[in-house]
């Protein structure tokens, strides 16, 4: 699952980066409103961590521009206050929920949980392709031979195979989607993620490989 965090104090923004990936969240980190409305208008997130309080643009000036464009993604507000009005203001302003500093990591956890949840229950929780399941909840690869955790990138990247039957994803596709504004990121980084998911289909004993279509991508094909 993929957030964007907008929020202007450094080491906060570190730190709540740390709680998220390590609870298997990507996580893109931006620290003023005009950066967060850029990254919320061009790439897709299954939710956003607006601070209202942020230089250049405030979180609730976002919140209203990117509603007003359409743009439905689950929206988390942290503030430092606490008053009524400051939440009626995020909430009239399409805010899906609100938390107020200082907080905790299993609050915070829990509210992104439930933000996100119309858009994870509006969606299968596992998904298959020939006698392999990915389990969107638990990160997981069901095969005859029993169950794999992945990784955030493996799983993101088999999602996409697995979603998109037949159809060649390019590296730069698969890139953009996966290390999206990372500019030091390099192609051959896809190539090795690849390896690595060919590597645990052939250990689960999967009947479809990650075939490649030279100049072109990759797709996954199911064996005959």
């Amino acid at each position: 699952m993929r957030l964007l965090l907008a929020e202007d104090e450094i080491e906060l923004s570190d730190a709540l980066k740390a709680i998220l990936k390590n609870n298997n969240y990507e996580v893109e980190a931006v620290y003023n409103g005009e950066d967060a409305l850029a990254y919320l208008e061009s790439e897709s997130y299954d939710g956003a961590i607006l601070d209202i309080m942020m230089p250049k643009m405030d979180g609730l000036t976002v919140l209203q521009k990117i509603r007003a464009r359409g743009n439905k993604v689950p929206i988390l507000m942290l503030t430092a206050k606490s008053g009524i009005d400051d939440r009626v203001a995020g909430l009239d302003s399409g805010a899906d929920d609100y938390l107020s500093k200082p907080f905790s990591a299993k609050e915070l956890l829990a509210r992104i949980r439930a933000i996100t949840r119309r858009q994870t229950e509006a969606v299968s929780a596992v998904i298959m392709n020939g006698n392999i399941e990915l389990n969107c909840a638990s990160f997981e690869l069901n095969s005859p031979t029993g169950s794999m955790r992945l990784s955030n990138k493996e799983f993101q990247m088999l999602e996409m195979l697995i979603a998109n039957p037949g159809q060649v994803i390019s590296t730069e596709r698969f890139r953009d989607k996966l290390w999206a504004y990372d500019s030091d990121v390099e192609n051959n980084i896809v190539w090795v993620y690849i390896s690595y998911l060919r590597k645990k289909l052939t250990a689960a004993e999967a009947n479809v490989q990650i075939k490649t279509s030279r100049n072109l991508g990759y797709f996954l094909e199911e064996l005959k």
